[in-house]
């Protein structure tokens, strides 16, 4: 803005005027800032969580894949023959490889990943991956090569609480293998719990022969080597390297920190509302003041300035303290919930707070801007009225006899709804953010309107009462007031709203859902690579009390490099119909030679497979499979892909299964089965099997659900906390700022107890009313929450379900709030007489 020479000049009554403000009215300050401050340091927070748990993720593939240039890997963790190796390492480009084993293992309670490496080959490929023996006299060289040492990171020897030289048992694969720990893995991230030991004992100890995970290659020619081992690898394999290992992490989590990130900015654009709020109250009451400089040759952007710098520097103080409290809360959220905050994203690692100052930058400045916007519009309006009109009106400049126009919400809301029909860019629902900031522009913009429409039946009525008479008819008559009052309580509201229908909703379609797969008394589960093997599958089949049994087999199976690797579940489907499957959709008849494959609306929606199609899954080589339905599923994000276990047996000559679901006989106690089929397990597998019940695994599920949407929650309480700020805040300037009027009443006979009670009833309705305009608003908001961000976010759909609870509980508890707050900012617009409140009239 370019200074007039009258703006310069004015610049000692200009500071006057806005310190004067100020000091007179700290908590309206205190309150905009405030409300800045949180939206920043929501913001901020979640940004830098969210960055911190992608550098942990980013140093613990480090740390478990040694930072090798490209690597051969397998896409499920039944390995790839071995025999590929000695073809990789003579492939033109490839200058050395170093094959590795790859095991997810347990010590203790403690779990890790165990690799088994070539200690010469990953010295010249993968160094990072070389174990260290301490130093000393009796110290030799050649632990590396022994079959019983076991090197381990900094990471996993914490953990463990274990010591160079101590005696521990390792499970993993099924195989409990007594190791010695050796010594340490130093080139590894502290965060990451990797065992490194012999890639031959990995092999014979673990039940991996012939069978390898991983081939680590350093090259001599990358393009060479990646156009040569692209006709070589079979389906079994895949290239894959950093980027595309990172690209794989970040697109499993993408979506949810994209969402919390665009929520949080949300709470600051909800920040911005309740400062035009207060702003506009602010000009509202300094109506007079402004025309009086005016009238002394005070140009028009004197005013505008005067507003600007309050909200300059509101959003000044408020952005500083968001920036410090978001690193706070970023400290604790890190400390409290991880680096997924409860998502389950990023396991087995601890998140350390690192600091992003562009991201600091980018967020100071949009809550300055959000401050200065929130500013600008009431400093142009003011700066707009008449000086002379404006010394004898304090009042609202709208006629009430005028219409108030309506079309620029339909207009915004109309946009809005268009812009979320948009499809997704690049997987993230950018569309449906915008479309959501247009819907809420659009409500707020039509709250004078709906005020009108809903007061006018109302004023039109002769009451009894006095008090509510005046109320009604003041609020009817000063739209534009009542606009500014509810301006921040709407869009607070909405917000609030709209994320409570959509996490009831979403937890209501899960819970539906656990009930529906749920259906067998008993479920047992392996944990460390351990399987059920025929013989021990009969044993379990024939204990006492059991009426059905079905054994499952579960794997990650890698579509493509850069994306995380779906579920491939093998259950006996052909028989019969399988309780896991809660058919969407189903596909036409089969061919008879078809192999039937029903995939999981995550699936469907990822990777484009509709029923009827031919798909391709590198099962046994490049399987191909028919489509026969989708299946909801809320477990699994990445997909997962379900097929008969006859065909699955059949094309891969794996006879293990994982997981066992029971229905006991009528009659038998399911505990009592559960320990019986306990009994029967191998020694060596009983303490690898997890026996849960249906309720126990229900109350796990909505228990895990409940903490990944921990973050959610405080989104809301801060909404709900920033509305009923925003009532307080601006029913108390309101009622403040008419104590001219109060004097004048009470010349015309009203008590203080009546205008006590006007203004509760004045509190209530504008509660209540802005209560309705959010409650609408965010049903609005939540059905592009459920039926365009959800599914494009997570590939998941659900039909809503209206909280209906939470919003009687937000309608009563604005609709007091402002009834309070109104009645008790009047007893103090009210305690002078009646005289004294009209003297600026004499």
């Amino acid at each position: 803005m370019s200074f007039e020479p009258g703006l310069w000049s004015g610049r000692l009554a200009l500071g006057w005027l806005i310190g004067g403000e100020w000091r007179f009215h700290p908590a309206r300050f205190l309150t905009t800032a405030v409300a800045i401050a949180v939206g920043v340091a929501l913001g901020f927070a979640v940004h830098l969580v969210n960055g911190s748990a992608l550098a942990s993720f980013d140093g613990a593939l480090r740390g478990v894949n040694g930072a090798a240039e490209l690597s051969v890997r397998a896409t499920s963790p039944l390995g790839f023959d071995e025999r590929l190796y000695p073809r990789v390492a003579r492939t033109a480009g490839v200058g050395d490889a170093s094959p590795v084993v790859r095991l997810d293992a347990r010590i203790g309670k403690t779990r890790l990943t165990l690799l088994g490496v070539d200690v010469i080959r990953a010295a010249a490929v993968t160094p990072s991956l070389i174990g260290i023996r301490p130093r000393g006299p009796d110290t030799g060289n050649d632990a590396a090569f022994d079959e019983r040492a076991l090197f381990l990171s900094r990471a996993a020897l914490t953990q463990l609480g274990a010591k160079v030289g101590a005696e521990m048992v390792v499970v993993a694969n099924g195989r409990s293998v007594p190791l010695r720990v050796a010594g340490t893995l130093p080139a590894t991230d502290d965060v990451v719990a990797v065992g490194v030991i012999d890639i031959a004992a990995a092999q014979w100890r673990f039940g991996r022969l012939g069978r390898i995970d991983r081939i680590d290659l350093a090259l001599s020619d990358r393009d060479a080597a990646q156009a040569s081992l692209a006709a070589l690898l079979p389906a079994t394999a895949m290239l894959a390297n950093a980027e595309t290992q990172n690209a794989q992490g970040d697109a499993l989590s993408r979506a949810y920190r994209v969402n919390l990130d665009m929520l949080a900015l949300v709470a600051l654009l909800t920040g911005g509302f309740l400062v035009y709020s207060a702003q506009s109250l602010s000009v509202v009451r300094r109506q007079r003041a402004f025309a009086l400089l005016r009238t002394l040759g005070m140009p028009r952007g004197g005013v505008i300035a005067a507003v600007v710098v309050e909200g300059f520097v509101i959003g000044l103080v408020g952005a500083s303290a968001g920036l410090a409290a978001g690193y706070g809360l970023a400290w604790a959220a890190l400390h409290w919930f991880g680096g997924d905050l409860g998502a389950g994203y990023f396991g087995g690692g601890a998140a350390h707070v690192v600091f992003q100052p562009i991201a600091a930058l980018g967020f100071f400045l949009l809550g300055l801007l959000a401050a200065i916007l929130g500013s600008a519009l009431p400093a142009r309006l003011a700066a707009r009225a008449a000086p002379a009109a404006a010394l004898k009106n304090a009042g609202d400049v709208l006629d009430p006899r005028r219409p108030v126009a309506w079309w620029p919400a339909v207009v915004l809301l109309l946009a809005g709804g268009a812009a979320a029909l948009l499809p997704a860019v690049a997987g993230l629902p950018l569309f449906g953010f915008a479309g959501m900031a247009l819907m809420l522009a659009g409500g707020v913009a039509g709250v004078p309107w709906f005020a009108r429409a809903l007061l006018a039946p109302l004023a039109q009525r002769t009451m009894r009462s006095v008090p509510g008479q005046l109320a009604i008819r003041h609020l009817h008559g000063a739209p534009g007031e009542a606009a500014t009052a509810l301006c921040g309580i709407v869009a607070s509201t909405a917000l609030m709203i709209a994320m409570a229908t959509m996490v009831t909703s979403f937890r209501g379609a899960v819970d539906d859902w656990l009930g529906q797969v749920l259906r067998a008394d008993l479920y047992l589960r392996t944990t460390a690579g351990a399987s059920f093997d025929p013989a021990t599958r009969a044993r379990l089949a024939a204990i006492p009390g059991v009426a059905n049994v079905a054994f499952s087999r579960q794997l990650p199976l890698t579509i493509a490099a850069d994306r995380p690797p779906i579920s491939l579940i093998a259950r006996p489907e052909r028989g019969g119909r399988d309780p896991l499957l809660v058919l969407i959709d189903r596909g036409p008849p089969l061919p008879a030679a078809a192999l039937p494959v029903w995939v999981s609306e995550p699936a469907q929606r990822l990777y484009g497979w509709d029923p009827g199609e031919t798909v391709t899954l590198p099962i046994a080589g490049r399987t191909r499979f028919v489509v026969a339905g989708v299946w909801r599923d809320y477990g699994r994000q990445a997909g997962a892909v379900l097929i008969d276990e006859g065909d699955y047996q059949r094309l891969t000559g794996d006879t293990g299964r994982d997981e066992v679901s029971v229905m006991v006989a009528p009659g038998a106690d399911a505990a009592k089965v559960g320990r019986a089929m306990t009994t029967v397990l191998p020694a060596g597998l009983r303490d690898q099997v997890e026996v849960s019940q249906p309720a126990t695994l229900r109350r796990f599920a909505l228990t895990l659900f409940d903490r990944s949407f921990a973050v959610t929650y405080l989104l809301e309480a801060v909404a709900i906390l920033v509305g009923l700020a925003g009532v307080a805040a601006t029913m108390s300037a309101q009622t403040i700022a008419r104590e001219r009027e109060f004097g004048m009443l009470r010349h015309l006979g009203l008590t203080r107890g009546q205008l006590t009670a006007m203004l509760g009833v004045e509190g209530a309705i504008v509660g209540l009313t802005g209560a309705l305009a959010g409650i609408g608003l965010g049903l609005g908001l939540s059905q592009v929450l459920i039926h365009v961000i959800n599914p494009q976010s997570f590939n998941w759909t659900m039909s809503t379900r209206i909280p209906v609870g939470t919003l009687v509980g937000v309608a009563a508890a604005l609709t007091g709030a402002a009834a309070v707050t109104a009645i008790l900012a009047g007893r103090r617009a009210t305690a002078k007489s009646a005289v004294q409140s009209v003297r600026e009239d004499w």
